[in-house]
């Protein structure tokens, strides 16, 4: 059977990878270190004024341009200065995502950089069209539907043959209110803070491979 899907959406950080491979672990230190040096505060207030602003503003960036006027760009290009030589190449990802059929994406809150790097470690750089990141949002995050909303009208997407995958389950709401069937990739031991809604996700796995090897063929 033809599947209904010819666009696939994939979020980048503890999606296309797990979060137990300690990649996004390095970014979450280093925005804290950021805070703590250009606000002057303890490590211990840093990570506290972080998570509030992640989960007030869907971004910690957001947050601090918004409350101390922090240049983006400077923010980050530290935050993703990281080892991603712990990533290794993912061949069965790779096969999975090379036989869904039509158009791959990346939609980051992180920058094309980082995406790029995370994407050449995993082999999979070649099976996507285009990365839209956060500066293409001109720095406006997920879930805000502002960057779904451009990231569908400059690639020409048509969301309601669209699939997006996501870590974020909150990330997933103006997904799913474009029309775009959406799977949660849910991970044993959450990195967000679980709001409690899920109607928005249709589909849920904590296997991504597998659920592409499985799953997504009957969509």
């Amino acid at each position: 059977m033809k599947s209904l899907i010819d666009t696939w959406i994939f979020d980048l950080d503890n999606t296309l990878y797990s979060a137990s491979t300690g990649v996004f672990g390095q970014i979450d230190a280093r925005m804290k270190s950021f805070i703590a040096r250009e606000l002057g505060l303890t490590l211990a207030e840093a990570y506290t004024l972080q998570k509030k602003y992640f989960h007030a503003h869907g971004t910690t960036l957001r947050g601090l341009m918004l409350n101390h006027a922090t240049d983006p760009d400077t923010f980050l290009d530290f935050v993703h200065d990281i080892d991603h030589d712990i990533l290794d190449a993912d061949h069965r990802l790779a096969k999975a995502i090379e036989s869904l059929p039509g158009r791959k994406f990346v939609f980051t809150n992180a920058t094309a950089y980082h995406a790029e790097r995370v994407m050449d470690r995993l082999e999979i750089s070649h099976l996507m069209e285009a990365i839209f990141d956060i500066r293409s949002a001109e720095y406006l995050p997920k879930p805000n539907a502002e960057p779904y909303q451009k990231m569908i009208r400059e690639h020409a997407i048509h969301a309601n043959s669209a699939a997006m995958f996501e870590d974020s389950s909150a990330n997933l709401k103006p997904a799913a209110d474009l029309g775009m069937t959406t799977i949660w990739v849910k991970h044993p031991t959450p990195v967000h803070i679980d709001t409690g809604n899920h109607d928005h996700c249709q589909h849920l796995t904590e296997n991504l491979t597998m659920w592409l090897e499985t799953t997504a063929r009957t969509l």
